[in-house]
């Protein structure tokens, strides 16, 4: 017999099935809510520090383009002094901390805005190519550290200047809360510049060790820092967990500077930065279900088990096995004894085949067809047997399945998790104001060097060049004060024909269900002209994809959808009555705040808000408006953010879904097992019933062969050698052969 077939094989993997699962369930998924911290706040605060390592690498790369093109933009035009450059840098960018001027050959300064900067730091005679140029970091002699800027001013028959700008290495529009804390640490681990950093010893000593493990996790390759697929953050980033004191622990999360594409560097991210975020939690070690539920389960499931295979045992495994005996006994030619007939089932009805078989063999009047079957107990099939060992197993996978374990209304999310909603939202809309301010800085860049005297080829040739190194426009124009486009660079513009500019830095057009987010620098040397330009609404979606806040959208001041991270129709309602009214509190410009809920905002005036919503499933929920100042701020615009709470790593959410899958374990189990013990053994067995029935009642001429080389094809075998005995005994009887004699050389009863 083959040694994966049969009756055996399907039993016993079914037992080791159970056995399997119930040392699964009382030692593996009853431990929920037994972490000090749990999971969700982890992986929050790793998102946390991924946002401040985006908002970093994009603050930094931006100021290197910036000075940058700002150079080359005064370079392509009419000499001005150093103090102008400064004057005209400072007027469109308000970003660093201190602007310098010097002459290259000489080491002079020529001219200074802001701080002092540490210029004897920098190696004039070692600026040559790219990687002359590269930005740098120098620590000052307070300890504090800056990163310079470089790019060169150079004009015909002038001696060569190089441009410096400073800037400091903290995370820009981060909402920290109440008691977060966030630093930048170089490739070292030392800390280049920190915020929220209380002058307690505790926290610089925690901050200390967190900055030592970094350094080390760090460094290690982004590819084989994650599990592969994962996606999201392209560099390398985790969480961690810090030391314990009266009940809180404190939890931190890292994230590596890294290139907006894996892979793919910027100047930002080679200078090695890792941005580290730690918070002090409340510890819960309770359990979320008591372990006695899970202990009970699995003493349940061995009951069951148990009872399900002692039925599969009894009822069909040895009656099939004392089938498989008298039919080998019976095509042996070993006819004195009966059949002994199984009590229920096709076994029942098989038996009974065979021991009206035995007696035609003998020879018996009362043995030809018509004679006596298998009684009522054959009824009772072996696919019923079957389906009340399914309904045993399904006595307790169904519960675990449907009721037991549900997280309801009332489940209990960390108030962590919920702060961390809400300031993350907070940080998202700070980067989108910040990006709408940048763009149009770059655009009044561009205006600053437009004149009169500027042909429509140079004009050309300047937007392209500025659309080149800026890909968040769509289309970039120079509109004259009648609304005529002197240069246009991109698509076609969707201001409307024959008017002028409008009085507003950043306007919302409703082109065609699309939001046209348009911004209007004033070209003062162009009378009564303006730089326009017009962003993809790709870029303001790419800004909003990050992982862990769920679905986000933007509203206007009329609580219309302007962009999303995911589909959405532009300028419909948000879909649900509890958004837009805590869009309505977070931009409330009177009502008093709830300290509790927004964190280190003022009493009054907009501000981000958090809260739970339990209406068709509780959700995490979050809304910050646009504030910081800024041509962006006018618009009044929210960010939205909400996400299911059933989709954290919270131990309610846990328990259930471990709970279920306790239960799909256990009916996959079953219903593999019991399938294949009736693909095997029952559908044969049936089809065996009939031929065997068929074959006591006279049918000769059917051959009947085995299906799969198990006991079935045994027994099925046996029955093919009684039919071929019946036949040569047929043979004998009509040609007057001896009838004192059995086939197989066997003895009526009766004779000697």
């Amino acid at each position: 017999m083959s040694l994966l077939g049969g009756i055996r094989p399907p039993i016993a993997a079914l037992s080791a099935l159970l056995l399997a699962l119930a040392a699964l369930t009382a030692f593996q998924l009853g431990h929920v809510g037994r972490e000090s911290v749990p999971p969700a706040v982890l992986t929050s605060q790793q998102y946390f520090a991924e946002d401040g390592a985006i908002a970093l690498r994009a603050s930094l790369d931006e100021s290197i383009t910036d000075i940058g093109r700002t150079a080359s933009l005064f370079g392509s035009g009419e000499p001005v002094s150093p103090d102008s450059v400064l004057d005209k840098l400072g007027s469109v960018y308000q970003k660093w901390r201190g602007t310098a001027v010097i002459e290259i050959k000489s080491g002079r300064l020529e001219a200074q805005r802001g701080e002092n900067l540490p210029l004897t730091a920098l190696d004039l005679t070692a600026l040559d190519g790219e990687s002359g140029l590269a930005p740098r970091m120098v620590r000052l002699e307070n300890g504090e550290t800056r990163l310079l800027t470089l790019a060169l001013l150079s004009w015909p028959g002038r001696p060569q200047q190089l441009l410096v700008a400073s800037s400091s290495l903290k995370v820009p529009g981060i909402s920290l809360g109440r008691s977060r804390a966030i630093a930048v640490l170089d490739s070292s681990g030392q800390v280049l510049g920190s915020d929220g950093v209380g002058g307690s010893g505790q926290e610089k000593k925690q901050l200390a060790k967190f900055a030592k493990t970094v350094a080390e996790k760090a460094a290690r390759n982004p590819l084989q820092a994650k599990e592969p697929g994962s996606g999201g953050f392209a560099g390398v980033s985790g969480s961690l967990l810090g030391d314990s004191k009266d009940g809180r622990r404190s939890v931190a999360g890292y994230a590596k500077l890294t290139g907006s594409q894996p892979g793919v560097g910027t100047d930002a991210s080679a200078l090695g930065l890792t941005v580290v975020s730690f918070v002090g939690v409340a510890e819960e070690r309770s359990a979320a279900v008591d372990s006695f539920f899970w202990i009970a389960a699995s003493a349940a499931l061995l009951v069951l088990g148990a009872l399900a295979v002692a039925l599969l045992v009894t009822t069909v495994q040895r009656p099939l096995l004392r089938l498989f005996l008298e039919s080998r006994r019976i095509g042996r030619g070993d006819l004195n004894r009966p059949v002994t007939v199984p009590k229920y089932g096709e076994a029942a009805r098989i038996g009974a085949a065979l021991d009206r078989l035995r007696r035609q063999l003998l020879g018996e009047p009362g043995a030809q067809t018509g004679g006596p079957r298998a009684g009522r107990r054959a009824r009772i099939g072996t696919r019923a047997l079957l389906g009340v060992c399914g309904v045993l197993l399904l006595v307790w996978s169904a519960p675990l399945l449907l009721t037991l374990n549900r997280a309801g209304a009332s489940v209990a999310v960390p108030k962590t998790i919920v702060e961390d909603q809400r300031e993350r939202t907070d940080t998202l809309a700070d980067r989108v104001r910040r990006a709408l301010n940048e763009g149009h800085a770059d655009l009044t860049s561009v205006a600053s060097v437009i004149s009169d005297k500027t042909t429509p080829a140079e004009l050309t040739k300047l937007l392209e060049r500025t659309r080149n190194q800026h890909g968040r426009y769509e289309s970039l124009y120079v509109l004259k004060a009648d609304g005529t486009v002197l240069a246009r660079a991109g698509a076609a513009p969707h201001h409307p024909a024959g008017k002028g500019p409008s009085k507003h830095p950043v306007t919302l057009v409703d082109s065609g269900n699309r939001p046209v987010i348009t911004e209007y620098a004033e070209a003062t040397g162009l009378a009564g002209a303006a730089v326009v330009g017009e962003l993809r609404i790709d870029f303001l979606n790419a800004l909003l994809k990050r992982p862990g806040l769920g679905e986000v959208r933007v509203v206007d001041a009329e609580h219309r959808v302007v962009g999303g991270n995911n589909g959405y129709r532009a300028f419909t309602p948000l879909s649900d009555a509890d958004l837009d009214a805590l869009v309505s509190s977070a931009n409330d410009k009177s009502g008093a705040n709830d300290k509790g809920d927004a964190g280190d905002k003022s009493d009054k005036g907009p501000h981000a808000k958090s809260a739970l919503l339990r209406d068709g499933g509780v959700a995490v929920a979050a809304a910050a408006p646009m504030t910081g100042g800024g041509v962006a701020q006018p618009l009044d615009w929210t960010v939205v953010t909400w996400q299911p709470a059933k989709g954290l790593e919270i131990p309610a959410y846990t328990t259930q879904n471990r709970t279920v899958l306790a239960g799909l374990l256990g009916l996959t189990g079953a219903v593999a097992c019991l399938g294949w013990i009736h693909i095997i053994v029952v559908r044969p067995l049936r089809d065996l019933a009939r031929r065997a029935e068929a074959l006591a009642d006279g049918d000769r001429r059917t051959v009947v062969y085995p299906t799969h080389h198990d006991e079935v094809g045994a027994v099925t075998r046996s029955l093919e050698v009684i039919r071929l005995q019946l036949l040569e005994q047929r043979k004998r009887d009509a040609a007057g052969g001896t009838t004192g004699r059995t086939p197989g050389g066997a003895t009526p009863a009766g004779r000697n």
